[in-house]
């Protein structure tokens, strides 16, 4: 697969930007994934810390509140595969800017919504959008940077989101204060100008592949299955495991997933190239990369709730305070993409899925009297131990796999890291939810607990140290995974 001829008359009518052929293009091609990393984690902060004022304002009940949340991580994740292969046959770049633009729309129409079904079925559409740019950020990065330079790459989209992560907080609570509609609207000139920007300065780098065929049958397989496994779970969390609707979607789930395998073993142009996991290094980092997504997602939504909920902040002071979390990744990204170019990412990113674990346990400490400063220590090195794992993690599996497949491989990673969002959120909510009384429930996610007792919270903040504990243990798995993959990785087929 080899490289698009770049014209010199193209290249002198480009306005913004430089040719790819061009030595700085990589550095390019990178501000545009990381303005799709900064739009995708200021969307997620201002969102959490608003869902106390959606429920006041649009009078949702609790599943309908979580499922703003879901909607857009479950449309994501299940066609984030599907738009990776997508994107291997039609362009990376048209994917890429295609998703800007789908997401900026279903930012608008979101905040124009007048009920909780409205707001679900626009977070559906921002998902499709968020897949689009899911499945190919990385790809565009791999493909526009040198191996030894992939880590730094990939660290610097990390430190964006942590930035990101500092800012969707704050920003949300700031905003919350004006109106819960503009959590929404503030994404619309942050998209037109990223879609804007992709549209100039991309370059499509690799020839898209020549066989078009398309996996309908696998295709049609993953989705339902996939979105039957993340319903169930998710509906079973929250509303019930013995629930019909519940036992239906994991049945699907069962039936389906199996026989998706089954097609991709046999199928002449699979979704899904299994053969990628045959690499020892890719299967480890994708595991990895599940199960940090299971131990990492549903802590900003616990945090949310202590901060709001337990010790009854307001909006802004509660996302000032959830900004060491996102401090620490701004701070240890890029330091641990350069070493993981430089000496290899198996031990380091196993090190930083350990001390994700070890600040994890250090919640369970917490509690309705503990001081904030010893919430911002966990908080902080949780973000340091995220930020030595992500991005050696994306760097060592993007450079395993052959150039052609990186779209593939990206959504492959993005989808079961996201997966493990959803199923983050759904066991956690399971567990916090199990034994509180409805109107402690109820007035500690509308963030009205202020009136309640050290007696009366002691249920939730229990379930809230046992929901640590269980993320804690999962971190240390992660660790265990990440130490799977071989130490000298293979290097990438062209």
């Amino acid at each position: 697969m080899s490289a698009l001829p770049s014209s010199p008359a193209v290249a002198r009518k480009r306005r913004i930007g430089v040719s790819a052929d061009h030595h700085h293009y990589k550095w390019w091609a990178l501000s545009c994934t990381s303005l799709g990393m900064l739009l995708a984690t200021i969307n997620s902060g201002t969102l959490v810390i608003a869902l106390p004022d959606l429920e006041r304002a649009l009078g949702v009940d609790l599943l309908t509140l979580v499922w703003v949340i879901l909607a857009f991580m479950i449309a994501s994740t299940v066609l984030v595969l599907t738009f990776g292969r997508l994107s291997d046959i039609f362009g990376r770049k048209k994917a890429f800017v295609l998703g800007f633009a789908v997401f900026t729309v279903a930012s608008l129409g979101a905040g124009f919504a007048q009920g909780g079904t409205d707001l679900i079925l626009w977070r559906i559409v921002q998902g499709i959008g968020g897949a689009l740019l899911f499945a190919n950020a990385s790809a565009l990065v791999t493909d526009a940077f040198p191996k030894e330079q992939l880590g730094v790459a990939m660290g610097t989209n990390v430190m964006v989101a942590g930035i990101g992560l500092v800012l969707g907080p704050v920003l949300g609570g700031a905003l919350v204060e004006i109106s819960w509609h503009w959590v929404f609207w503030f994404n619309v000139p942050l998209g037109i100008v990223g879609t804007l920007w992709a549209f100039f300065v991309l370059e499509e780098l690799m020839r898209p592949e020549v066989d078009h065929t398309f996996d309908w049958w696998g295709t049609v397989t993953f989705v339902i299955g996939l979105t039957g496994l993340t319903y169930g779970i998710s509906r079973g969390g929250i509303v019930a495991w013995n629930d019909t609707s519940t036992i239906v979607a994991l049945v699907a789930a069962v039936v389906l997933l199996p026989a998706f395998v089954l097609i991709e073993r046999r199928t002449r142009a699979p979704m899904l190239d299994l053969s990628l996991f045959a690499d020892r290094g890719f299967a480890a980092a994708t595991g990895a990369a599940f199960l940090n997504g299971l131990s990492r997602f549903a802590l900003t939504f616990v945090f949310v709730l202590y901060f709001q909920g337990a010790l009854g902040d307001d909006p802004i002071l509660a996302g000032v305070k959830l900004a060491p979390l996102a401090l620490g990744m701004l701070i240890s990204s890029p330091l641990a993409g350069a070493y993981a170019d430089r000496h290899g990412a198996r031990t380091l990113a196993a090190l930083g899925m350990v001390v994700v674990a070890v600040s994890l346990a250090g919640m369970t400490t917490l509690g309705t009297g503990s001081s904030y400063p010893l919430a911002a220590f966990w908080l902080l090195l949780n973000g340091l131990g995220s930020g030595m794992f992500n991005s050696p993690n994306t760097a060592a599996m993007m450079g395993s796999v052959p150039v052609h497949r990186r779209g593939i491989a990206g959504g492959t990673r993005m989808m079961l890291q996201n997966t493990g969002s959803v199923l983050s959120i759904a066991f956690v909510l399971g567990i916090i939810t199990a034994a509180v009384p409805t109107k402690v429930l109820l007035s500690i996610f509308s963030g009205v607990s202020s009136g309640l007792s050290d007696e009366a919270l002691r249920p939730f903040i229990h379930n809230m140290h046992t929901a640590l504990w269980v993320l804690a243990g999962t971190a240390v798995a992660g660790a265990l995974v990440s130490l799977a993959r071989p130490a000298t990785p293979k290097a990438a087929k062209a």
